[in-house]
């Protein structure tokens, strides 16, 4: 068998609807569209959310709330997460980005308080919780905001 062989299974593809090739074709005339209309115009049907002239639903509801432009979103790191770096190990964007703690850095790395430090850990983020600090400092490691 050759590639130009290759044929559909039989009864599986139908010739297309030949629209407004004459009225002995069958489909000549309105093409098969009726008579006059929106729906008969070329490009004529409503858009999505079109309710026939009523106001539509979209534009009934009231608007709520807003988006903040100049809110930070941290890439969100747990204490319980931390269990595959060494002792006195420096803690930065790029290690945790290294080792697939995290996937992406957003606008920086928060450090939040789940979970316990058994080790002296350096770290160099964006933000830290307060109870993460406790616990990173009760450690012996430190917590250098950058």
């Amino acid at each position: 068998m050759k590639l130009n062989e290759l044929k559909g299974a039989p009864g599986s593809r139908r010739n297309r609807k030949r629209l407004g090739r004459g009225d002995s074709s069958g489909h000549g005339g309105t093409s098969t569209r009726g008579h006059k209309g929106q729906k008969a115009r070329s490009g004529g049907y409503h858009k999505r959310g079109f309710e026939g002239g009523q106001m539509p639903l979209q534009r009934r509801l009231p608007k709520r709330g807003f988006t903040n432009i100049f809110k930070k979103e941290f890439a969100i790191v747990n204490l319980d997460q931390l269990d595959t770096f060494g002792e006195n190990e420096e803690i930065s964007a790029a290690s945790l980005l290294n080792k697939g703690i995290i996937n992406k850095v957003k606008d920086g790395v928060k450090i939040l308080g789940r979970g316990e430090v058994s080790k002296a850990l350096v770290f160099k983020v964006s933000a830290c919780s307060e109870s993460a600090r406790k616990k990173i400092e009760a450690a012996g490691g430190k917590v250098e905001v950058v």
